[in-house]
């Protein structure tokens, strides 16, 4: 079985989410993660997971959105993480490519969410883009400053210095569709290169579907071609490679007790 750590289900109405859901199971997807990208949005992302005993979700402002409100208390973020089915926070972090919230707030937000994350034990969901050294620096001196808190840098396209500062601080990395890329070469050698025990995978549908389905709108069911790419750059059978990612999934997202 292959869990999607990382997708956006509130992109998918009604029967379009059925047949999504449908289709995942019939390509050996046993659950997902829908994540949160703002806090008025975990009442919809909880509906999903409640009525899907095979949908997890998460509660947190993604950095694009860091200035559309005052930057939330930690107190508020694990309020909202506190339902059963919520099992980590995020996603939050940083994002210097599109820049759509001024950095300081954004450095602000995400700060505010490790501190929900590492209060709340709950694992922080990581978006990083162009921002590798000051993710870096933030998650150092947040751990130097508060103590360890568990993290996943999510839809890993960043350089091998940020991975690896991640795994040294405790933290799993996450590859999505870009691995499957041509032009991806370098990734794949670090994906290659990275403790085992600290991959997981994902598909961050609707966005960024893998080879040979690029271009059109990603679904969950597509993480099989990343796993089944990841799985080749390590000399892993396709098979081994979904058990120790569900493996990882489960160490990592204690919250999310494997479906009945």
């Amino acid at each position: 079985m292959l869990i999607d750590s990382h997708c956006h289900l509130d992109y998918f109405q009604g029967d379009e989410l059925t047949g999504v859901l449908s289709r995942a199971a019939a390509a050996g997807v046993g659950e997902m993660v829908t994540i949160g990208t703002t806090l008025g949005q975990a009442d919809t992302l909880r509906a999903i997971a409640e009525a899907h005993p095979n949908v997890w979700f998460t509660v947190g402002v993604h950095p694009h959105q860091a200035a559309d409100a005052a930057v939330p208390e930690p107190a508020a973020i694990m309020a909202l993480a506190a339902h059963p089915k919520a099992v980590g926070i995020g996603e939050s972090g940083l994002d210097y490519f599109y820049d759509r919230a001024p950095r300081d707030m954004q450095q602000d937000s995400f700060r505010a969410h490790i501190r929900a994350a590492r209060q709340a034990d709950l694992p922080l969901v990581i978006h990083a883009r162009d921002a590798d050294a000051d993710i870096a620096a933030i998650l150092q001196q947040e751990t130097e400053q508060g103590g360890p808190f568990p993290f996943l840098l999510h839809c890993f396209s960043s350089g091998r210095g940020l991975a690896e500062a991640g795994v040294r601080l405790g933290g799993y990395v996450s590859f999505s569709g870009i691995l499957t890329f041509p032009k991806s070469t370098a990734l794949r050698e670090i994906a290659r290169d990275l403790p085992a025990e600290r991959l997981l995978v994902e598909t961050d549908a609707p966005f960024l579907a893998p080879v040979p389905h690029r271009g059109r709108r990603n679904e969950p069911a597509w993480v099989a071609h990343t796993a089944g790419v990841l799985a080749e750059s390590r000399g892993l059978s396709a098979a081994a490679l979904a058990t120790v990612t569900t493996a990882n999934f489960r160490r990592l997202f204690r919250k999310a007790a494997p479906a009945a």
